[in-house]
């Protein structure tokens, strides 16, 4: 067994597949099962390395049944089931990881004036975590390249372990 985190809609569903998961009730939620075929099925999650590239409303502690697929962003089981609500993960906190994403896209902007076109529009959405994200990583590797993305991305990863105390 093995655990990780996966980031749902609200209401419990998959972003992308639109799955309605078992929800735990004070307990874990019911096994999911599906059969692995990378990106079309099986049950996905992320490591703690990759929670930047999943956000979504609401973040669970999710248990994965062996055998693992480890790809570059994600992980892939045949079998998981939810554990837990991550509560830390709320308004309060992604608008905080917002505003961080943002000042870093600033921050990178302003140390290399030439990228100003990549800039934040003044009137983004501070609820837009992901794409805030996603925009200080591309800042970072238009100065610096891939290992910069990589690097930015990096970071993300570790405020967001320790904004929400995941280990």
């Amino acid at each position: 067994m093995t655990t990780a985190y996966k980031f749902l809609t609200a209401d419990g569903r998959g972003v992308f597949s639109g799955f309605a998961w078992p929800l735990p009730q004070g307990r874990p939620g019911e096994w999911v099962e599906a059969d692995v075929a990378t990106c079309r099925s099986g049950v996905h999650a992320c490591r703690l390395v990759d929670l930047p590239y999943w956000l979504a409303p609401a973040l669970y502690e999710v248990e994965l049944d062996d055998p693992l697929e480890t790809l570059s962003v994600k992980v892939v089981a045949p079998r998981g089931r939810l554990m837990r609500r991550i509560d830390r993960w709320n308004e309060t906190t992604r608008e905080a990881y917002s505003r961080m994403c943002l000042a870093r896209a600033r921050e990178l902007i302003d140390a290399t004036p030439d990228l100003a076109d990549w800039a934040p529009p003044p009137s983004i959405e501070l609820w837009e975590a992901a794409r805030l994200g996603f925009i200080a990583a591309r800042i970072a590797e238009q100065a610096g390249g891939i290992d910069a993305y990589l690097e930015e991305r990096r970071l993300q990863s570790e405020w967001l372990v320790e904004q929400l105390a995941l280990d």
